[in-house]
């Protein structure tokens, strides 16, 4: 004797394929289930992971805190970057220096190519993250930035075709700016351009900085924007990057109005907050997917019950409860909704491990590039399964599937014996 309720044993029979339409609409309805778990499952993990890279690259590369003078440059810099160094859960401070510049190759043969990307000056000798997470991150050449050096992203090395020992013309945008101012006045004198020399190209694996950044040291900088002994601000490297707003705010208080501190998350706030309300979008417009397939559950359990009103009518004669009948219909829903759920999760997974490989895959036999770096800002798709964001899906779905089948479980709980087996 099966030690399972009669209920499931009948749904368990009621299942089994007898090549007929309910069948085929059971099948159905385990694919629909299946692939709207696997898309959700895939979908949200790459939303996790790439809004994790992203966190990532930001707080790796970019400065975590800035500290600026509110009415300009700062001067005194030294004095403050030695009293900010003293406090609790900073890990380095370092000044910088940046601006956009005019970029101008200078090859061999052929004509010049031009670019307008920001410089970043810093100490060459500074081991502040992510200054030296930045000179750290090289793919060919040195990170000698004395004398007039330059590194330069691979994106842009590789656009204007540079590499380590080419020299490059530089037009600072002040330069520009009184070139323009004297060409209105009538006066013809034309700005020099300053030459560097590439001596290293570096890769960070984040398109922005790989393609619109060149660094130099800082005297270089303070040069080209004529800014002589000052800077722009200080680079704040902070132990825990995630709770830089907890400590902007005690700065704050501490250095008072006369300087302005900004977080590596405002900076890029509109970015970072764009990507969680995708994702929370996706939620809701995949979850659709799995409803669709709710639908075909109740569609096939709405079938199967005009088909088996006779043996309703005759467990019900038999003295079965409404709420046993209703379970027998509830259980094939559930039944479904586990299988589909099951192949859908491994589906998913399979998919998260496999999806680089797919989009070399479809990028060999199409010619389309499906994930330009230039847009998402990345070289390959980002992925990471939150065992929550599984939990979510998995228990939706099972909802959505219960209540698939909830209206045609009641309708075959509700019949009377006698009406069932008068049509028979």
């Amino acid at each position: 004797m099966s030690r399972l309720p009669f209920e499931w044993m009948l749904a368990l029979r009621y299942l089994r394929p007898k090549r007929k339409l309910v069948s085929a609409i059971t099948l159905i309805s385990v694919l629909g289930v299946m692939l709207g778990v696997a898309v959700l499952v895939i979908v949200i993990a790459v939303m996790s992971g790439f809004d994790r890279e992203l966190r990532h690259k930001l707080a790796a590369y970019t400065a975590h805190l800035r500290v600026e003078a509110a009415d300009g440059l700062l001067t005194e810099y030294a004095e403050l970057a030695r009293e900010l160094a003293t406090v609790p859960g900073i890990r380095g401070v370092t000044p910088y220096v940046t601006g956009p510049v005019l970029l101008k190759t200078q090859p061999a043969e052929g004509s010049s190519a031009f670019h307008v990307p920001s410089v970043l000056g810093v100490d060459p000798g500074s081991t502040v993250p992510p200054v030296s997470t930045l000179l750290q991150s090289l793919v060919s050449g040195t990170n000698e930035l004395r004398g007039y050096g330059f590194l330069v992203g691979r994106e842009l090395a590789g656009k204007l075709n540079l590499h380590p020992g080419d020299a490059v013309a530089v037009y600072a945008v002040n330069q520009l700016e009184r070139w323009n101012t004297a060409r209105q006045k009538g006066e013809e004198e034309a700005p020099l351009a300053d030459d560097f020399t590439v001596r290293g190209i570096f890769d960070v694996g984040f398109y922005d900085l790989d393609a619109l950044l060149v660094v130099c040291s800082l005297a270089n900088a303070q040069d080209l924007f004529g800014l002589e002994n000052a800077v722009h601000g200080l680079i704040v490297a902070l132990d825990q990057p995630e709770q830089a707003a907890a400590l902007q705010t005690r700065l704050q208080a501490q250095l008072g109005g006369r300087y302005r501190i900004t977080t590596w998350y405002e900076e890029h706030e509109s970015f970072l907050q764009s990507v969680v309300v995708e994702k929370n979008m996706m939620y809701y417009l995949l979850f659709f997917i799995t409803l669709v397939a709710a639908f075909g559950i109740c569609s096939g359990l709405i079938t199967f019950v005009v088909q088996k009103t006779r043996e309703i009518g005759t467990l019900k004669a038999l003295g079965a409860t409404d709420g046993q009948v209703m379970w027998i219909f509830l259980s094939q829903s559930l039944i479904v909704g586990l299988l589909g759920v099951s192949c859908g999760v491994g589906l998913g997974l399979l998919g998260v491990h496999y999806r680089n490989e797919f989009l070399s895959t479809m990028r060999r036999l199409t010619g389309f590039e499906l994930f330009p770096a230039d847009i998402y800002h990345f070289y390959e798709l980002p992925a990471l399964v939150v065992p929550g964001d599984l939990a979510i899906i998995v228990t939706g779905a099972l909802l959505m599937s219960l209540l698939g089948g909830l209206i045609p479980a009641w309708h075959a709980g509700r019949l009377e014996p006698v009406e069932a087996l008068r049509h028979e």
